[in-house]
């Protein structure tokens, strides 16, 4: 009876499925900018590292402090409040030494009254980041909190006040090519949500939005935060990244039955 058991458990088929987990980059290290680069040289670079505050007297300002045991730090583009009236403006924008392809991207952001800035996928393509705050949804237009700039509106006012911390979850799909360099494909930011309400979903660009890096298309290319505008911090970047879906699974035998281990994952020797 037990050489009969033994044998039916031996030429069973079982199958273990292990999930190939998708890449989590963080590219703000959280004590410096390291990984980061200017987009403009000459101009005055203010982006500094710590904890920020609105201003008790000028609510377009903030207020930034070293960051305390505990406390997550940010990346603060200091410009001053009345940035709009300054000429030349000083900050500049900066992106990430990596670059990357699909993606979704989760970023929190601290805004001051007035205050204008985005957020660039592969660096061309840009999610906007402003103080909308109160504002109608009619009356909401490309250049407002959750548009794609010069591309489309959102579906609907999700900011906070000015000085609070807010969210973008951000699933973008870049443009594809083939081995001649040809475009096949659009880029589509297949989902945005700000704050948790959906602001964006399946829109499909067509070019460049304005103010990247290169005004060109690729298949891969940075994250850029922009800093030639107004006061605004980010925090709690994480760029997604897709499991490769050229992955092969591993198979083995045991007996007569099999073990699927996961995609591209290694087996065990038990």
């Amino acid at each position: 009876m037990k050489k009969f058991l033994f044998s039916l458990v031996m030429v069973c088929v079982l199958t273990v499925s292990v999930s190939a987990q998708s890449k989590v980059v963080r590219p703000f290290n959280g004590k410096n900018l390291d990984g980061w680069t200017p987009a403009n040289t000459k101009a005055e670079n203010v982006w500094k590292v710590g904890t920020v505050t609105l201003a008790t007297d000028d609510a377009s300002s903030l207020v930034l402090a070293e960051s305390k045991k505990g406390e997550r730090p940010a990346l603060v583009n200091t410009v001053p409040g009345n940035w709009g009236k300054l000429n030349p403006r000083p900050g500049v924008d900066i992106y990430t030494n990596e670059k990357f392809g699909d993606c979704t991207v989760k970023i929190e952001l601290f805004l001051t009254k007035g205050s204008n800035s985005g957020v660039y996928l592969l660096g061309e393509y840009e999610v906007q980041v402003s103080d909308s705050f109160g504002k109608p949804d009619d009356k909401l237009g490309q250049g407002d909190m959750g548009a794609i700039y010069s591309a489309t509106a959102p579906k609907t006012n999700a900011s906070t006040e000015p000085g609070t911390w807010q969210k973008y979850v951000i699933e973008f799909v870049a443009p594809k090519f083939d081995a001649d360099g040809n475009k096949t494909e659009n880029a589509v930011f297949k989902k945005i949500t700000l704050n948790g309400k959906l602001v964006q979903e399946n829109v499909e660009v067509k070019a460049p939005t304005g103010g990247g890096i290169t005004m060109k298309e690729a298949a891969t290319g940075p994250l850029m935060l922009q800093g030639n505008h107004g006061p605004v911090a980010f925090r709690n970047i994480e760029v997604i990244l897709p499991q490769d879906p050229q992955a092969k699974t591993n198979t083995r035998r045991i007996g007569n039955g099999q073990i699927r281990r996961g995609i591209n994952s290694r087996l065990s020797n038990r």
